[in-house]
């Protein structure tokens, strides 16, 4: 793949993350006001992590509408939460984590800051993935479920306790410009702050280290990786084996091995570096039936 192609193709992913984050958070008057958008739009959710309490979210944060659903009184099933990540999952795995979510966009930018960079060890980095199955299962799940308290309302406790996308796009806005907030923020606060903190530092060191070990919602679509339509495909007749794909990729996926991981965000970085063109993305619309993703444009060769 030319270089002018593969930059053409990375500056087509900033476009569309750019996009994506303005839209998203399109209400720009509130960051102005330090105001709460409550419009109509408000009661349907995003497909990615977006703090339903930044100033200009135009909708809500799947993640915090499921715990405040799953923590009401009457502990209602939020079928239309649930139905929306299902069918993102579903059609696209987790390309909303590679294009669509402004906090791993954030990642992205934090990243590219000089510093030195850090490897983290096979066996470390295997278990450190599992927790952000831990943390969908309990903050975001269970706890509201089976915790209460004397109001009959849980709080939803990963955004009230863990989330730093919470912090940056909601806490620090609304504190910024309405000072009656910044004279209440306790202890509770700085915690949060803290977390936000620890993860933008680690940001400069690991590739999007929140993505990786604590987004409870990269989880919930990891889980439809590996039978989602949009799928990434390794022609293994071209492959040399040259490990430039592993190098390259942002979440340590072995390439070679399970292109189609549940770590896989299809950011295409695989795709870019390949020198054999042996990487390309597919929609799996049946057994055996697939379709490269580019082909109504043509291959790009």
């Amino acid at each position: 793949m030319s270089g002018m192609h593969r930059n053409r193709i990375i500056s087509l992913r900033r476009a569309v993350q750019t996009v994506s984050a303005v839209l998203i958070n399109g209400y720009g008057i509130g960051f102005v006001r330090g105001r709460i958008f409550a419009g109509k739009s408000k009661a349907f959710c995003v497909p990615v992590l977006n703090c339903y309490s930044c100033p200009g979210a135009l909708g809500a944060c799947p993640v915090g509408a499921l715990q405040t659903a799953l923590g009401g009184r009457n502990g209602h099933i939020p079928f239309y939460v649930l139905g929306t990540l299902m069918l993102f999952g579903v059609v696209l795995g987790r390309v909303a984590c590679g294009f669509l979510c402004p906090f791993g966009f954030l990642q992205d930018l934090l990243y590219k800051i000089p510093a030195p960079k850090l490897k983290v060890p096979k066996r470390l980095d295997r278990w450190g993935r599992m927790v952000k199955y831990g943390m969908l299962l309990i903050p975001v799940t269970a706890l509201p479920l089976l915790v209460t308290t004397d109001t009959g309302i849980t709080p939803p406790y990963f955004c009230k306790y863990l989330c730093p996308a919470g912090t940056f796009e909601g806490g620090i806005p609304l504190l910024w410009a309405n000072e009656g907030l910044r004279q209440a923020a306790g202890l509770l606060f700085d915690w949060k702050l803290f977390v936000l903190l620890a993860v933008l530092g680690a940001c400069l060191l690991v590739h999007r280290p929140f993505c990786r070990y604590l987004c409870p919602l990269g989880a919930f679509y990891g889980l439809f990786n590996r039978f989602s339509f949009f799928q990434m495909h390794l022609d293994s007749s071209k492959c040399v084996d040259c490990k430039s794909c592993e190098r390259a990729c942002p979440m340590a996926v072995e390439v070679t091995k399970n292109i189609n991981s549940p770590e896989c965000i299809r950011c295409g970085k695989c795709r870019e570096v390949c020198p054999a063109r042996a990487i390309s993305p597919r929609m799996v619309w049946g057994t055996g039936n697939e379709e490269p993703a580019d082909a109504k444009g043509g291959t790009q060769n």
